[in-house]
C-alpha cells in the first residue's frame, strides 16, 4: 500500500440504526492480522434504575471531534484501518448506540487501539445521553467538553 494510505475508512453519527457489517467491511485490510469490534449497546438498567429507552444528542462538532480522536489513534497505532459510527436520537434496549473498529498487523495492537478509540470517543466527544427510566423519572449524562 502507498505512504498515503489513510486509514481512517469510516466516521458517522446517524440517527438511522448502525449495521455491524457496515462497519466490519470498512475495516477489512489484507495487511491486518487482527480485527476488534466493539458494540455499545443500550442496557436495561443504570445506577440501580431500570431503563426504558435513551436518546442521543450531539454538538456540531461532535464529528470534528470524532475525526480528530481516530486521527491520533491512528498516529499512535499501527492501525491499517479504523471506523467509529455513534447513533443520535431514540434507541430502545439492546440497540446499537455506537460501534467502533480498528485493523492491525496483531491482535494485541487491534485490542489496544480499539480501546483507545472508544474510551477517548465515550470522554471527549460531546454526544449527551438522555435517559428515560421505567418509573418516569429522567436523567442527561453528558460526555466530552462543549
Amino acid at each position: 500500500m502507498s505512504e498515503n494510505h489513510d486509514p481512517i475508512r469510516l466516521l458517522a453519527i446517524r440517527e438511522t440504526p448502525l449495521s455491524l457489517d457496515e462497519v466490519y467491511a470498512a475495516v477489512g485490510d489484507d495487511a491486518a492480522g487482527g480485527t476488534t469490534v466493539f458494540v455499545g449497546t443500550v442496557r436495561d438498567h443504570d445506577g440501580g434504575k431500570s431503563v426504558a429507552a435513551l436518546e442521543y444528542s450531539c454538538h456540531p462538532t461532535a464529528e470534528r471531534e470524532m475525526r480528530r480522536i481516530a486521527e491520533k489513534v491512528a498516529a499512535d497505532y499501527p492501525v491499517r484501518a479504523l471506523a467509529a459510527v455513534h447513533r443520535t436520537g431514540r434507541l430502545e434496549i439492546n440497540d446499537a448506540a455506537v460501534i467502533v473498529a480498528v485493523s492491525c498487523p496483531h491482535r494485541g495492537e487491534a485490542f489496544a487501539a480499539a480501546r483507545k478509540l472508544i474510551d477517548d470517543l465515550k470522554h471527549e466527544v460531546p454526544i449527551w445521553k438522555h435517559q428515560v427510566f421505567t418509573d418516569g423519572q429522567e436523567e442527561w449524562v453528558g460526555a466530552g467538553s462543549c
